[in-house]
């Protein structure tokens, strides 16, 4: 799922994701509260007819902003009591509350609210951290049935908390599906952990979760965790990398990663990716890519932004295409020998 936090995939236009062929974009339940304000999203007919997007939507319910932004709020029971980044103006994002304004933005599949925890962070932390999201999450589900009765049939989803810790993911895990959702969700997963420590725990967590319920990592990944995760039993991902790197030049390939902005680029003819079947490498050289972006064009983030989608994207359907084959472990294993970090060489 490209990343929208406000309403939009940053340097692209609708019609561009969906010639891309994205079906569902994510919003963020947090940042779409306080600016435009979901009342005003709701009078303008919901977040589709707001942006103009005819796909899927899936709302973030704001636990990642309760700690990337931990320092203006504080959590208790009843909520995140927090100061908002843009005013000031003080607020309270309830799990009754999470579940209203995703009601009233117009999710298709809208996020229990959860407290997710850095890592590291100690055991007792964790814990707590986990435990007071499995409750939030009885109150969304209660809050849930009230949003039904009144016309609206979104999905909502769980999220299984409780970090690295196996025990703790299991107990929340299992608490979860006993209230029961549409889909169940990883968080607290790539915050810091090593990346074996990710792999670990989405493969234990997902093996607790029913088998006929969808399954989202959240915040993940490189294109080699998608492959490496869907391995593991998940099914949904969202991740900002894709956008986030190519408006700084780094660019996705499948001979590995390219930062476009260096030197040796400048006279190169060869398309960001020779493989790759996208507009942007069917006309454009490497070498104008690298001059829009030391120029200060706005079109040369807008290009590689719209690669960079189309590489993650593809792989996806690669991946659905190997598996509905029976071929995904030789996919997976040939997808292992790409480059993932760092220069392709220049051949």
């Amino acid at each position: 799922m490209p990343v929208g936090t406000a309403g939009t995939v940053k340097a692209m236009a609708q019609e561009d994701l969906e010639r891309l062929g994205v079906q569902i974009l994510l919003g963020n339940t947090y940042h779409l509260y306080l600016r435009p304000g979901h009342e005003v999203v709701r009078e303008l007919g919901g977040l589709h007819h707001f942006m103009g997007w005819s796909g899927a939507v899936l709302t973030d319910s704001g636990g990642y902003q309760i700690m990337s932004l931990e320092r203006l709020g504080k959590v208790s029971e009843d909520g995140y009591d927090f100061r908002s980044h843009l005013d000031g103006s003080r607020h309270l994002l309830s799990p009754e509350g999470a579940v209203e304004i995703q009601a009233a933005l117009g999710s298709d599949i809208m996020m229990a609210l959860d407290h997710c925890v850095e890592y590291p962070a100690s055991h007792e932390v964790t814990a707590k951290a986990m435990r007071l999201t499995n409750r939030w999450a009885r109150r969304c589900r209660a809050a849930y049935a009230d949003v039904r009765d009144q016309g609206a049939k979104p999905a909502l989803f769980g999220i299984v908390q409780g970090g690295i810790d196996a025990e703790l993911r299991r107990e929340s895990a299992e608490q979860l599906v006993e209230i029961g959702f549409e889909g169940y969700a990883l968080g607290g997963l790539s915050v810091g952990e090593p990346k074996s420590a990710t792999y670990d725990t989405a493969d234990h967590t997902a093996g607790l979760l029913p088998p006929d319920r969808p399954r989202y990592l959240m915040g993940v990944g490189t294109p080699e965790d998608v492959v490496e995760c869907v391995a593991r039993g998940i099914d949904m991902f969202d991740c900002v990398m894709p956008t986030r790197h190519a408006r700084n030049g780094a660019i996705f390939t499948s001979a590995g990663r390219i930062v476009i902005k260096n030197a040796h680029y400048a006279r190169d003819p060869l398309p960001l990716d020779p493989a790759c079947r996208c507009d942007v490498c069917r006309r454009y050289s490497r070498g104008y890519l690298r001059h829009l972006f030391l120029a200060g064009e706005m079109l040369g983030p807008m290009l590689a932004t719209r690669h960079n989608l189309h590489f993650y994207l593809d792989t996806m359907r690669e991946i659905r295409d190997a598996i509905r084959s029976g071929a995904y472990n030789s996919y997976r294993s040939r997808f292992k020998l790409r480059p993932e970090a760092g220069e392709a060489p220049d051949s």
